[in-house]
């Protein structure tokens, strides 16, 4: 049980800044179904790469699927998608869904109930290694694929909020974020990958990840100022 709440910890932490950032902040009820949503789709997201790894194993004995390029592309790709569908059908016809930013923040609060559930396994996996190294596993993840998933998520949650304004071109925005989120998830685990857990492989995916939050941090900056302008485009 200990390992499950030290598993929400990040996701709740993140939540809550982010959350803090919103002009009028979202319904409590509606933040925690999407967080909710996020984690109960998680699973989802595993078996397709399970699913994925096992049809490349078939069709190319002795590959090491798990460590290439192409299984991390695919992953990060399912993970992206399957948290867009989370706020597409639990908030996008929402009446509470009534401003550009509450796409970036509901985007989120999805990415951070996707992340629980990821550091949740992780920390179980990493438990009989003693409580010494789950620890460190834990605070990694705090700085890192926590806030990955917040940040990638964030991004195509801009891009949604830009449909709000340009509503024509809501299909190729959406594809566009998902992209955009889908390379930066990729970008991080194939820094990781290839530090091979070594200290400049962390330090090097840390720069990264607070380069992508700063970026992030300025498009809730625009997102607030265009709410300003009203209106919507066609």
């Amino acid at each position: 049980m200990f390992l499950v709440i030290l598993g929400f910890v990040p996701s709740l932490v993140w939540l809550a800044f982010y959350i803090k950032k919103d002009l009028r902040p979202e319904p409590k009820y509606l933040i925690s179904k999407t967080f909710l949503m996020g984690i109960i789709m998680a699973p989802l997201a595993v078996a397709a790469q399970w699913i994925f790894r096992d049809m490349a194993i078939s069709l190319v004995p002795g590959y090491d699927l798990q460590s290439s390029v192409v299984f991390f592309l695919w992953a990060a790709l399912v993970e992206e998608v399957v948290k867009f569908l989370v706020v597409r059908f639990v908030v996008l016809h929402n009446s509470e869904f009534d401003e550009p930013l509450d796409a970036m923040v509901y985007m989120i609060s999805a990415a951070l109930g996707f992340a629980a559930v990821e550091n949740i396994l992780i920390l179980f996996q990493a438990a009989p290694h003693g409580t010494e190294a789950a620890i460190q596993i834990w605070l990694l993840r705090f700085v890192g694929a926590t806030l990955l998933h917040a940040v990638a998520s964030a991004t195509v949650g801009y891009l949604l909020a830009l449909s709000w304004f340009y509503n024509r071109h809501s299909g190729k925005l959406i594809a566009l974020g998902l992209a955009m989120a889908t390379i930066m998830h990729l970008i991080f685990n194939v820094i990781l990958l290839a530090g091979n857990g070594k200290p400049e492989g962390f330090l090097y995916s840390t720069i990264f990840l607070i380069f992508m939050a700063g970026i992030v941090a300025v498009l809730f900056v625009k997102l607030k100022k265009r709410e300003l302008l009203g209106p919507r485009y066609a």
